[in-house]
């Protein structure tokens, strides 16, 4: 499958939304008939308790598993990493064992390219392949960027918001000079907004006003609402827990703007090639 799209979901801050964004970006994305592959990144296994594994440390094929097999040269077969939503998605899944994968990261050979050599076979299995980062800058998140066409930044709506994201903007730009220079942000979302509060507004004309001449900030505002603090623990999207809540409506608004992006990028790539 021709022009996968592997898009990061990162933030060095966590409490960003950044797990919720991924889960419910992927699956809004699928709900649109693409065929989507979520990766969970982060040791604490968030998105895999979101798309219903109870346990993470319970599971003994994850992306530490696949991870590890491409260190050692050892054959993974993807397949048996993969596991399958029942809203359309399929997803590898994360726990505590992926920081030791990060250790192990240190000294092996061509340590930034591990995940892009697990993920370049399974680019012709999806259009779209969403990678929900730790909130750190280490050799997983490295990885990850390095593997990555885009990054999408969750930006929660409080005081210190802009100035959480310089370290990020810091990485990216290094990634770019040597391993990944074709790497691009898509854009920055803001998240869990309170659109009542001067805090919120002020918040967001401040990272509009920072960043928006530089990179997008999504026209999409995802809100706060106490349904979608519920959905975590429930082990399916905001589409399924609360289809007609404005949280649900937000991420639709979002998934469409990243599909633009992605049109408009195909638009180009056919342009040039005539």
């Amino acid at each position: 499958m021709q022009n996968c799209k592997v898009t990061c979901v990162c933030h060095e801050k966590g409490g960003t939304g950044k797990t919720t964004t991924a889960v419910n970006l992927g699956i809004g994305i699928a709900r649109q008939g693409k065929k989507v592959l979520l990766l969970d990144a982060d040791p604490q296994g968030d998105l895999s308790k979101c798309l219903g594994i109870t346990n993470p440390q319970e599971l003994t094929a994850t992306l530490a598993t696949a991870m590890n097999g491409v260190i050692a040269e050892t054959f993974i077969d993807p397949a048996s990493v993969i596991l399958h939503h029942n809203e359309g998605v399929d997803f590898i899944p994360a726990n505590a064992e992926l920081a030791a994968t990060e250790i192990t990261l240190v000294n092996a050979m061509n340590r930034e390219y591990v995940l892009q050599e697990f993920l370049a076979p399974l680019k012709n299995e999806y259009q779209h392949i969403i990678i929900d980062c730790r909130p750190s800058l280490g050799l997983t998140v490295v990885n990850a960027l390095t593997a990555a066409d885009s990054v999408i930044i969750p930006v929660q709506a409080h005081t210190l918001a802009a100035d959480d994201m310089d370290g990020l903007f810091k990485t990216v730009g290094r990634i770019k000079q040597r391993p990944n220079p074709h790497l691009k942000i898509d854009g920055i979302v803001m998240t869990m907004v309170d659109g009542r509060t001067n805090l919120a507004r002020q918040t967001i004309r401040d990272v509009r006003t920072r960043y928006g001449q530089v990179v997008r900030v999504f026209a999409t505002e995802i809100p706060y609402a106490v349904r979608a603090a519920e959905v975590p623990g429930k082990g399916q999207s905001i589409f399924q827990y609360d289809p007609n809540g404005k949280v649900a409506k937000a991420y639709e608004n979002l998934t469409r703007e990243v599909l633009n992006i992605g049109s408009r990028e195909k638009a180009d790539r056919d342009t040039n090639a005539r």
